[in-house]
């Protein structure tokens, strides 16, 4: 390994870089937005709920706050609420079981496949076997990799008579049988955080569905649960809205998502071709479509048995990584007590302690690829 690669400083996302090149464009939406004097719920948002829905092919697009709003709101939608019980997994950063706290339901946790970690058609098969109060299934695309069993789990929730509820926060644009992530379930939830692959210039969610009476519930339940102004049909409503400067943004940026996805894919084939002798390193699997377009790589997770001592090697060589996420869900400070929260989950706790995600933005360079290659490869031979 040379000098030069040994401390190339290389981040996990620079959206400075991802940016820039966007700005007079981005800059043409905001003023739009500025001189329009409308602000929230105005024509940019219905543009991009119009723009967004059409893209993950289905009806109706709802935009709201952030996407934890998004899977609060799909959930109060489906008529989620206290006592209620909702398949989740428990390796995607609390996320889904916040939303399901949010409207005093409660999480079942399932485990997941240790290739892939998301969750299967037999793992929900057997929650639902378990449950005795069951209200939805939450499935988590995790990495930006959608769930291979979806169409299997979207019949056994509707068998039961239960919505599934698609958390595609990490997946958009992933297609899978034919059919994009957000499609296949009753609802669709998404979050436009910046560093999405999708991401906002500040903070947004969506759902999206094919049903339009589902859609008007949305509509009231992300706005105090209004009918009309100040007539409030629905009990349980919030205030949970997608601003219209970032609809704006976000509608800008939409047709370019589509290459930033398959600049992630070539970075991953980079990484596979580079990284196949490495001893002691795990790299997941390929995606079950020929394209891999059932994988957008929101994160690329590498597994080591020396996870720690490897991301320590790393930073000192200037490389940034992350855990995504070092905590299950059912083992957090906050929950832990709860009688629910005595989960048998060996496959989402050994995966825990394993997984490492690397730099894998649209940006990355082939220098800055080859800087955490060698970095990966050298751990093991460092003095």
């Amino acid at each position: 390994m040379t000098s030069g690669a040994t401390h190339r400083s290389v981040a996990m996302n620079d959206l400075r870089r991802h940016l820039v090149p966007y700005r007079d464009v981005l800059a043409e939406a905001a003023d739009r937005v500025l001189r329009s004097g409308w602000f929230i719920l105005g024509p940019e948002t219905e543009r991009f709920e119009t723009l967004f829905a059409d893209y993950c092919g289905v009806g109706n697009g709802i935009g709201v706050g952030n996407g934890t709003d998004a899977l609060v709101l799909a959930l109060k939608a489906a008529g989620v609420g206290p006592g209620i019980q909702v398949l989740a997994a428990a390796n995607a950063g609390f996320y889904a079981t916040t939303a399901i706290l949010a409207t005093g339901g409660e999480p079942l946790y399932v485990d997941i496949d240790p290739d892939t970690h998301t969750v299967t058609e037999d793992a929900v098969q057997d929650g639902l076997n378990r449950a005795t109060r069951p209200g939805a299934v939450i499935v988590t695309h995790l990495f930006g990799r959608a769930v291979a069993d979806i169409k299997e789990i979207s019949a056994l929730a509707e068998a039961r008579g239960i919505s599934l509820i698609e958390d595609c926060a990490q997946a958009h644009g992933a297609r899978i049988k034919g059919r994009r992530v957000g499609s296949w379930g009753r609802f669709g939830c998404f979050s436009f955080y910046p560093t999405k692959n999708l991401g906002a210039l500040g903070d947004g969610g969506m759902v999206v569905t094919g049903d339009a009476g589902l859609a008007a519930r949305l509509r009231k339940l992300r706005q105090y649960g209004w009918s009309a102004k100040y007539r409030v049909a629905l009990a349980g409503g919030m205030n949970s809205r997608l601003d219209e400067m970032q609809a704006a943004l976000l509608g800008t940026l939409l047709p370019e998502l589509d290459g930033w996805n398959q600049r992630r894919r070539d970075v991953v084939a980079a990484y596979r071709r580079k990284l196949g002798g490495v001893d002691g390193l795990w790299l997941p699997p390929l995606g079950i479509e020929a394209s891999e377009e059932d994988t957008t790589y929101h994160l690329f997770v590498l597994r080591s048995p020396q996870r720690d001592a490897l991301q320590v090697h790393l930073s000192a060589l200037g490389i940034s990584t992350d855990i995504h996420y070092p905590t299950p869900d059912h083992k957090q400070a906050a929950i832990a007590a709860e009688p629910w929260a005595k989960a048998a989950l060996p496959e989402t706790e050994r995966s825990a302690a394993e997984i490492l995600s690397i730099p894998c933005s649209p940006e990355i360079t082939e220098a800055e690829i080859d800087a955490v290659c060698a970095g990966l490869a050298s751990f093991g031979r460092a003095d």
